[in-house]
């Protein structure tokens, strides 16, 4: 057993920050970063999946998602913060010290960071597996700029599909909406909005069954869900939206959280319903998830974290 001022679970931009303010105010943060062969909790977090990113503030020219992270990690280790390369398989809030266990082995400290992050839901295609960062993507905000005049795919119904889809069109020189109903989930506003783009296409009661291309996508095949009638479409570009799922699994129970899984902090603050354990990135935040909002939210931790430790 090994106890600790700070203790932080999860290694993304949100994690990550944290570990380099807390470090930076002598606390010796450990951080349980995850393990590489999970898609879940990764060390490094979704940033790990994506190739270039160019809307990170002081990299003019754009850097590598796993680069940038490794900065990150570097600089946290660089103010004395201590990593352990495992995931954390099981905790206990109810008293202080909190504890932390990963398999067999309990750590405990004063405060806890929670920063699992979110991971996007993807279709199952094992091509998704090397097309990722390729023409795949689940972020237009992050990548729709590299899709100026490609003709791309949204697949999904709801708001956020839409809202994607619109932003797309921005870039794109045609974006086809794949649903596999025949109407929208999406709000009535936001339906209006994409039946009024002339560069939105829908493509009703179909699913996507097969992305093609080697190195980067070249198409992908359509099945309609009634009569099984296959369709191919030589895109270069295609978007899942079709929700994201928090890494909270853990915490059920112990942590309040909202119905889709989304951790509940308090207002203007990264406090959950339990004084000492603090909670910052995808994991509480369903609006941005951006890397620099989670980079953000993860200095709030630490800083809230802090000032609590203090009193």
């Amino acid at each position: 057993m090994s106890h600790h001022r700070v203790l932080i679970i999860g290694s993304g931009p949100a994690g990550l920050t944290a570990a380099i303010y807390t470090a930076r105010a002598n606390l010796a943060p450990l951080i349980i970063e995850g393990e590489p062969s999970s898609t879940s909790d990764q060390p490094g977090g979704q940033l790990m999946l994506t190739t270039e990113v160019e809307n990170f503030p002081g990299f003019p020219m754009g850097i590598m998602g796993p680069e940038l992270m490794t900065n990150f990690r570097d600089q946290a280790m660089r103010f004395g913060a201590e990593f352990v390369t495992a995931k954390a398989t099981n905790i206990d809030f109810s008293e202080r010290p909190f504890k932390v266990w990963s398999h067999d082995t309990l750590y405990t400290a004063d405060a806890i960071i929670v920063s699992t992050g979110a991971q996007s839901l993807m279709l199952g295609l094992p091509e998704e597996q090397y097309l990722l960062g390729h023409g795949l993507s689940t972020c237009a905000t992050c990548d729709g700029f590299f899709f100026r005049n490609h003709e791309i795919i949204v697949v999904g119904g709801g708001d956020s599909a839409v809202e994607e889809a619109t932003f797309l069109t921005k870039f794109a020189s045609k974006v086809t909406m794949v649903h596999r109903r025949d109407t929208l989930r999406a709000s009535k506003i936001m339906q209006d909005r994409a039946f009024a783009n002339p560069k939105i296409e829908m493509h009703w009661n179909a699913t996507v069954t097969a992305l093609h291309g080697e190195d980067k996508l070249t198409g992908a095949t359509l099945t309609d869900v009634n009569t099984g009638e296959q369709t191919l479409l030589p895109v270069t570009g295609l978007f899942v939206a079709i929700g994201h799922r928090p890494n909270t699994d853990l915490f059920k129970g112990v942590l309040d959280m909202e119905d889709s899984g989304y951790l509940i902090t308090r207002p203007g603050s990264t406090y959950t319903n339990i004084d000492g354990v603090f909670a910052c990135g995808d994991v509480q935040d369903h609006t941005y998830r951006q890397a620099v909002t989670a980079a953000g939210s993860g200095c709030m931790a630490a800083i809230d974290a802090e000032r609590w430790l203090e009193h």
